[in-house]
């Protein structure tokens, strides 16, 4: 009889969508959050120390006036992640972050991605928590990965006329399903 026990497989990962007025936290090594990105800004901020991480999905800048729609603005989104994490234990101390979004993807509007990145780094930089890195700003969408707990992110670069990617991603709850490999993808960070 042989005794010997075969190697367990890998854990799947499982993406988590953060859509629009949302936030995820996480301290899984098989999350992974993902969102996409036009003129709406997600930050990504995680305690290194402890492995817990969130991302969030604003998508405009400063406060809403008392309105019903609080999560659509950047403070009570950031305050909402910042609160989430330090309640799973976080230090605010050690807290970093990354910014990604703030494109301009329709010509002829309102700049208002610009200001969205332009709030975002000006809120961490009050509450004294570190950007290190962002991709910010341009014409085009993107799809973003965040490994919460190990701090690891992927960026891809949409076409600006995929709208299709839009639409989906607004009626996607936070469904979790397995994470497929993309091709074409970039690694940062």
């Amino acid at each position: 009889m042989n005794t010997s026990l075969a190697p367990a497989a890998a854990p799947r990962e499982r993406l988590v969508h953060v859509i629009q007025g949302q936030f995820q936290i996480s301290d899984d090594p098989n999350v992974v959050l993902t969102t996409v990105l036009g003129s709406c800004v997600a930050a990504c901020v995680r305690d290194p120390v402890l492995g817990v991480g969130g991302m969030n999905h604003f998508l405009l800048p400063g406060s809403n006036d008392g309105r019903n729609d609080s999560m659509k603005y950047g403070v009570y989104s950031m305050e909402l992640l910042i609160n989430g994490l330090l309640q799973k234990g976080a230090s605010k101390g050690r807290l970093v972050a990354k910014l990604f979004g703030g494109a301009r993807v329709v010509e002829g509007l309102s700049d208002i991605g610009r200001q969205n990145a332009e709030f975002a780094e000006k809120f961490l930089a009050a509450e004294g928590i570190p950007c290190l890195g962002k991709s910010l700003g341009g014409d085009k969408p993107r799809r973003i990965r965040f490994w919460p707990q190990s701090g690891r992110m992927a960026q891809l670069i949409l076409d600006s006329n995929d709208t299709e990617v839009f639409k989906s991603e607004r009626k996607r709850a936070a469904v979790v399903t397995p994470a497929p490999a993309e091709a074409g993808a970039i690694e940062l960070f």
